[in-house]
């Protein structure tokens, strides 16, 4: 029978899949614009926040302090600033190449980590999450009519945002020993100051959507609060993953959530996945019974 922080890994990768389909629907209604996915990024984690931290207070949940705090918070500035750094790299054109370096880049991280901090796996583990990086990379990296050749910089991006997200998976981790809920919502209050202060600063810069009345258009607004509640189950489930079990198995099994996003948009957009993809998700299979074996 699969391991706990396996199946919980796997239901994670689901909604996160689910969470990034809606987001990019909400960015596609909020013009595609980098501050107005700033917008949706904020209106999807402030929602979030609020839930989270009633619910804390209606269980009586107590606030972290100390090391679980710090790295709560140091968790969502990591994904606010990784989460816009990816959007950009998307929105110039290569989006099959910047998602699955992003994508390889945060399962690696973490598995890394893991093996420094929890001991060797063994060998039929590591040789899962090398089939399970295959598969991200066929999955992510599917062929697209509309992609351009990838620029240096916008490769750049790609790699410190999955960069970014491979640290915020290992933040999430260290700050998980607090429990699941105050962890997620101080990763909340760290990615709703970092994407604030990018917005600040961009509309002093005059870089905000010239002519664009209201923060959001509704159908925006309703993309985002989906996406609020998909993302952030996924995270509880992430978090509760890595209590359960190892780094490693969490986050490399996780990170397998471009398949639930591809199948989403089959399933609603009838943009049915390429051969490659397809055939992704069959290795992906293949990987997750290696690493439960």
């Amino acid at each position: 029978m699969p391991q706990a922080n396996v199946l919980l890994a796997l239901a994670a990768a689901i909604l996160w899949g689910g969470g990034d389909f809606s987001g990019g629907m909400a960015a596609k209604h909020a013009g595609g614009s980098m501050s107005g996915t700033l917008r949706v990024v904020i209106t999807s984690h402030s929602a979030s926040l609020c839930v989270l931290v009633a619910t804390c207070l209606l269980l009586g949940t107590p606030f972290p302090h100390g090391a679980p705090l710090a790295w709560g918070l140091a968790a969502g500035v990591l994904a606010g600033l990784s989460l816009t750094g990816f959007y950009i790299a998307l929105s110039r054109g290569a989006m099959g190449v910047s998602a699955a370096i992003s994508g390889l880049l945060a399962a690696a991280i973490p598995a890394a980590i893991s093996a420094v901090e929890e001991g060797w796996p063994g060998w039929m583990r590591v040789a899962g999450f090398v089939v399970a990086g295959a598969a991200i990379w066929m999955i992510a990296a599917g062929d697209n009519p509309e992609s351009v050749p990838v620029s240096s910089a916008t490769m750049w991006l790609a790699i410190l945002s999955g960069a970014g997200f491979g640290l915020y998976f290992t933040a999430l981790k260290f700050a998980g020993v607090a429990g699941v809920l105050w962890p997620m919502a101080t990763a909340r209050i760290g990615s709703l100051t970092a994407c604030g202060t990018l917005l600040v600063v961009m509309t002093l810069r005059g870089g905000t959507d010239a002519g664009v009345k209201g923060w959001l258009p509704k159908g925006a607004v309703l993309w985002a609060l989906s996406t609020a509640v998909l993302d952030t189950s996924g995270n509880l489930l992430f978090i509760a993953s890595t209590r359960a079990g190892r780094l490693d198995v969490a986050a490399v099994l996780a990170s397998l959530y471009p398949a639930s996003t591809i199948l989403l948009a089959a399933w609603t957009l009838h943009e049915w996945p390429t051969r490659r993809q397809a055939f992704g998700m069959l290795v992906a299979a293949v990987a997750v019974v290696m690493i439960t074996l």
